[in-house]
């Protein structure tokens, strides 16, 4: 009999193995909607695309960092853009599951989408536009658990300037203020 039960116990897990596999495919995320067309600006593919270009041009940027008021400025080029906008690209709320999360404000040259809970990391989404063209992106993102509390607020103007500002309050360690701000040189 032991060894009966012990050929039970190895297919249930092997049953259990491969329904877990099975499941982490289903809970693959999938960006588009059942239409093939994404329901709210594509931030993420905006910044990969954006990224490629810079990267070809590779120009100079006058990079300013503060950390809790202690600053300083350097003058360099980004060796990996995709690393440089990843908070951007991290924003990004094409989600199925996020479908209809956010409320949507559309203006002839403004877009606002806005979370309608606020258990949502990005809260926020302003993109002003001309036309077809992106003349600057506006992120707000929010995250807060027991361990700590982080807002961000992410400025991209394309071929200009971008900035990331960011408070972290960690408990028994206090208020983190971060500021990074590149100015590209043509």
């Amino acid at each position: 009999m032991y060894w009966y039960k012990l050929k039970l116990t190895y297919n249930a897990t092997l049953l259990g193995g491969i329904l877990l596999l099975s499941g982490l495919q289903a809970c693959r995320p999938d960006k588009t909607q059942s239409n093939g067309k994404l329901k709210y600006f594509d931030i993420a593919g905006y910044f990969k695309a954006d990224t490629a270009r810079l990267t070809k041009l590779n120009p100079q940027v006058d990079k300013t960092v503060t950390h809790n008021g202690v600053t300083e400025n350097k003058t360099v080029q980004i060796a990996n853009w995709g690393q440089e906008f990843n908070l951007f690209i991290l924003s990004d709320i094409n989600r199925p599951a996020w479908k209809n999360s956010y409320s949507i404000l559309n203006t002839d040259s403004l877009i606002i989408y806005r979370a309608k809970t606020p258990d949502l990391r990005t809260t926020e989404v302003m993109i002003k536009k001309d036309g077809d063209k992106v003349k600057w992106i506006v992120i707000f993102n929010h995250t807060k658990n027991l361990l700590y509390e982080t807002r961000e607020k992410l400025s991209y103007f394309p071929d200009s300037v971008y900035q990331i500002e960011k408070s972290q309050q960690v408990r028994l360690m206090g208020k983190n203020l971060y500021r990074i701000k590149g100015v590209l040189k043509h």
